[in-house]
């Protein structure tokens, strides 16, 4: 079988936290509405979605305080930095998050910011669950041995 040819995706923002604090489940790509300003400090690579998060309001899908810094030499046409963004879902990925987060008590957290192949601006968000403190000593129990038992390999072999 041919080799499916790899995705030339340039990542702008990346929420590492999000898979020590959340348990990922389904994860969406959305479309960003954005403004130009806002695309062009994006292009220079300076954005923030460490602390934003999406939320379901009036049938729309909006990401919540994440900061992308204004793009200097915009001048008077430069936007709020933590302004609310409208996400770009089918109706039914609305649904089925907003669902998500009314029945199951769950939160839409974003993880990528990107620009895919045809370079248009991508968010990657995913329906996650929080976990408790104890979930959280697990995973880093785990990751420790992880990295130890790669230690001991390789000086074995």
């Amino acid at each position: 079988m041919a080799k499916a040819p790899e995705r030339k995706i340039k990542v702008v923002a990346d929420n590492r936290k999000a898979r020590f604090n959340y348990e990922i489940g389904e994860t969406f790509e959305a479309g960003i509405a954005l403004t130009g300003s806002e695309v062009k400090s994006l292009r220079q690579g300076r954005a923030s979605i460490g602390e934003s998060y999406a939320d379901a309001r009036e049938g729309d899908l909006w990401l919540l305080n994440a900061n992308i810094p204004e793009y200097l030499q915009a001048g008077q046409f430069n936007h709020p930095p933590k302004r609310p963004r409208r996400l770009l879902l089918h109706r039914r990925q609305i649904d089925r998050l907003a669902a998500g987060v009314e029945r199951e008590g769950m939160t839409i957290v974003p993880l990528k910011l990107y620009f895919d192949e045809r370079g248009r601006a991508k968010l990657e968000v995913a329906l996650a669950r929080g976990k408790k403190l104890h979930d959280k000593r697990e995973t880093e129990k785990r990751r420790d041995w992880d990295r130890e038992r790669g230690r001991l390999l390789r000086a074995r072999g």
